[in-house]
């Protein structure tokens, strides 16, 4: 329902409404409404509150033994019941996020064609591309939809290509909007774009439920996703497209392709860049300094990483008023070949180009039996500030490496943002320890307090795209804007930066508790918007105010509405 909970006229009965998740109430339905919509022989007699609901799914829920039966369960909970299936992770947000996103929906998604129960979304099948406008629209002819996620599932959540399962992390996405940023679950498509998979394992499966083919490249790949892309032009020229889990090979180049063209906007680049920037700009905060006065290595330069660094140099650029070639020059990339520079030659993706080092700057520096400059090196020599992972190379932060980092600052800021937690490049525990508790800290994955020289706890924030992401599709589509702009991702990272408990407490969290992530991810929206209407690029005119009372109107609540029985009524 959206927050103005006004009475609603539904045209369905009798099992058409017990069988549809979003009408759905079970045993909340009231009497008057089960003698309306001829509910009263189809359900027990006891009439509940949604309290009462959430009490025995969360019961229910508890009973299950593995996180991947939690997921299963949850799953089940939102074929039948949208607003209790939200209410429940409302009420229990920290607990159950990582039970239904990471890292619990990557075993979901790796084991799709063998937990298959019934479809989510919209498969999109190259082999079946001729007939995809029409499969397009059997989908969305007659909704009023605003969002769409799409996966190519090549990428999927740190465990790589999982063929026709990435509808898993689209469906997981979209529905984290509905939770943070209140887009009704009604409005959005989940997508997955099966062009196949290299997934020996998955094509060897014989339950396998995807197209069983290599994955196509090349033209006739980019042929496919630009028919998919035009057709959500063509007929939805005012939803957000969220393009999820592309590899690394064509997750920047599809969004430099498309964003100009069509509000875009790639989590993995601009999600992980932006959320990282506001956990920077709060570390700087603490440490009154500026982006500009920094020096960033960034370890795993995939597509997070040199999301991450566009980010942090764009902001640079934007508020600090740097030219954007010197900004360039603050960054030291490393990718699996080792040191960003001029001497790896075609071992550079085009999209690293900006942040290629000369080779002359690394005379005298020594190497290692490969004739690679280690990370340890790379620290000796530049002296970062900060000091980034997402490169799912567990404990590359080793303690050298960090000690020698801490010997030319006093606040270092280290940031592993791998997941899941098993893979990260420090334990943040570890991290504090080796810098005697000065280390500015935020990860990809949750993890306890470690602890300051003073005995207080120092909370580990937590670097997570959907403290922010929401936000930003959520102010996108309040706008109507045109496209995702850069100027709006920076206000809405700002927004993020400007709510961080450091900036009241040096000793606290870099970024708000994840338990807030709907409120943040509200303001962040609102920013957004703002940002859009200042633009121009927005499809409305509104005033500040009027920004804020429009949001909360739009906004769709996990809470049930009275209904009302009407034949010429939604469905």
């Amino acid at each position: 329902m959206t927050s103005d909970m006004a009475t609603v006229r539904v045209a369905l009965r009798g099992n058409a409404i017990l069988n549809d998740p979003h009408w759905n109430k079970g045993t909340a339905f009231t009497e008057e409404e089960r003698k309306q919509f001829g509910l009263v022989g189809r359900l027990p007699y006891q009439v509940n509150t949604l309290d009462e609901q959430c009490q025995r799914a969360y019961d229910q829920l508890l009973s299950r033994d593995t996180p991947i039966r939690k997921n299963s369960f949850l799953q089940s909970l939102k074929e039948q019941n949208s607003v209790l299936f939200y209410q429940l992770l409302l009420r229990h947000l920290r607990e159950l996020m990582p039970i239904i996103y990471t890292p619990t929906e990557a075993d979901a998604i790796a084991n799709y064609s063998h937990l298959f129960r019934r479809s989510e979304g919209l498969y999109l099948t190259f082999d079946n591309q001729n007939s995809m406008e029409e499969d397009f629209l059997e989908q969305t002819r007659g909704r009023d939809i605003d969002l769409i996620v799409c996966s190519d599932a090549e990428a999927i959540l740190g465990i790589g290509d999982q063929g026709v399962g990435g509808i898993g992390i689209s469906t997981a996405k979209s529905a984290l909007y509905t939770l943070l940023a209140g887009i009704a679950p009604t409005k959005s498509l989940p997508v997955v774009l099966d062009v196949g998979t290299n997934n020996e394992s998955l094509i060897s499966d014989p339950l396998y439920v995807g197209w069983r083919h290599e994955r196509v490249r090349g033209d006739a790949y980019d042929q496919f996703i630009d028919k998919f892309v035009q057709l959500v032009r063509k007929y939805l020229p005012h939803c957000l497209l969220h393009f999820e889990d592309f590899g690394v090979t064509n997750a920047q180049r599809l969004l430099e392709i498309y964003r100009d063209k069509h509000a875009i906007f790639n989590d993995d680049v601009q999600g992980t860049g932006a959320v990282t920037l506001a956990a920077v700009m709060s570390a700087v905060g603490v440490t009154r300094s500026t982006l500009a006065d920094q020096r960033y290595i960034i370890y795993g330069a995939g597509s997070a990483g040199l999301g991450i660094a566009h980010q942090l140099r764009d902001g640079i650029v934007q508020i600090d008023g740097i030219p954007t070639n010197k900004a360039n020059d603050q960054f030291y990339l490393i990718d699996k070949h080792g040191l960003i520079k001029q001497s790896l030659g075609d071992l550079i993706r085009p999209s690293l180009q900006d942040f290629v080092r000369l080779d002359e700057e690394w005379e005298g520096v020594p190497t290692n039996q490969k004739g690679e400059i280690t990370l340890l090196e790379v620290v000796r020599k530049v002296k970062p500030t900060v000091l980034i992972g997402c490169s799912t190379h567990a404990g590359a932060f080793t303690e050298d490496v960090v000690r020698e980092m801490a010997k030319h600052v006093d606040r270092p800021i280290i940031l592993p943002l791998s997941n899941p937690s098993r893979l990260v490049e420090v334990d943040p525990a570890n991290a504090n320890d080796w810098t005697n508790g000065k280390a500015l800290l935020a990860t990809g994955s949750p993890f306890p307090p470690a602890k300051v020289p003073s005995g207080k706890d120092y909370i580990i924030a937590e670097c997570n795209n959907a403290l922010l992401y929401p936000g930003l599709g959520f102010g996108a589509v309040l706008a109507k804007a045109r496209l995702l702009s850069d100027s709006m991702i920076l206000a809405g990272a700002k927004r993020l930066a400007s709510l961080s408990p450091a900036l009241k407490d040096p000793d606290d969290a870099l970024l708000p508790d994840f338990a807030d992530a709907p409120s943040v991810n509200f303001e962040i929206a609102i920013a957004v918007a703002e940002q859009a209407i200042a633009e121009g690029i927005a499809n409305v005119n509104w005033g500040d105010q009027e920004v804020r009372e429009n949001a909360k109107k739009m906004q769709w609540l996990p809470v049930y509405g009275k209904y009302v029985y009407d034949e010429d009524g939604e469905k």
